[in-house]
């Protein structure tokens, strides 16, 4: 059994329990399809930051960022293949994106 991520989801504060559910559960997701976790193995931190305790470079490869930016830390026990990551990587953006309606370019993991 491979150790279970640790998650940290970093965004500015305002938005609704279901919102922040809903980005969190996209990141869960994403890491059971891509990383093979157990399901009810989930261990995430909602930060919610005021706009001047949250700075991040709004182009920075890509962009442009907004005030809907979602920062995602995944701590991990052991390393996984780069073609895993990217996968795992590619697959969150999109499950955000889609269920929370947030710009891909928003987020950054």
């Amino acid at each position: 059994m491979s150790p279970i991520p640790v998650v940290d989801i970093t965004l500015l504060r305002g938005r609704s329990r279901e919102s922040l559910r809903t980005i969190a559960d996209a990141v869960h997701d994403a890491l059971v399809a891509e990383f093979g976790i157990p399901v009810d193995d989930r261990f995430q931190v909602i930060h919610q930051r005021e706009p001047d305790e949250l700075i991040f470079d709004t182009g920075f490869l890509g962009g442009p960022r907004t005030a809907d930016f979602v920062l995602v830390r995944i701590v991990v026990g052991r390393e996984r293949p780069v073609e895993t990551k990217q996968a795992l990587y590619r697959k969150l953006v999109a499950e955000i994106a889609a269920r929370a309606r947030i710009d891909p370019e928003n987020v950054f993991v």
